[in-house]
């Protein structure tokens, strides 16, 4: 078996990967063009140990860890890109570049230490709420 063909085929797989990954906005395209990526890894892992013929097939062995650490990697990616998309409605990644919480006028106020929101009855205060 000739390696330029798999070599290319993992070529070209991971550049329509890494274009996925620097080109998209949908956090679940840019977790699927990482898929791809590892993917073409994989491929190539198995072509060079058939074509080396190592007896102990370390390759196909590392593909198989490489393919566990993906399956807990879009796992956990995809529980994070739907909790943000449940709290902020969008998965653009461009539009999630600041994590934190708006500040509210409580935490702007000076002389407060205390940086916790008032809470009652699972809503928030105001500050005319708060001091009364």
């Amino acid at each position: 078996m000739h390696l330029v063909y798999p070599a290319v085929l993992a070529a070209l797989l991971f550049c329509v990967g890494l274009y996925g990954v620097l080109a998209r906005r949908n956090a679940i395209l840019v977790l699927m063009s990482v898929e791809l990526m590892l993917n073409a890894v994989n491929l190539n892992l198995v072509a060079f140990d058939v074509w080396l013929r190592d007896t102990l097939h370390a390759g196909q062995a590392l593909t198989l860890f490489t393919i566990a650490i993906a399956a807990a990697e879009i796992g956990i990616g995809l529980s994070i890109v739907l909790l943000v998309y449940r709290n902020r409605g969008t998965s653009d990644v461009d539009r999630l570049r600041d994590l934190a919480d708006v500040p509210t006028a409580a935490d702007s106020m000076p002389g407060t230490t205390d940086n916790a929101p008032d809470v009652a009855d699972g809503k928030r205060l105001t500050s005319g709420e708060a001091a009364a």
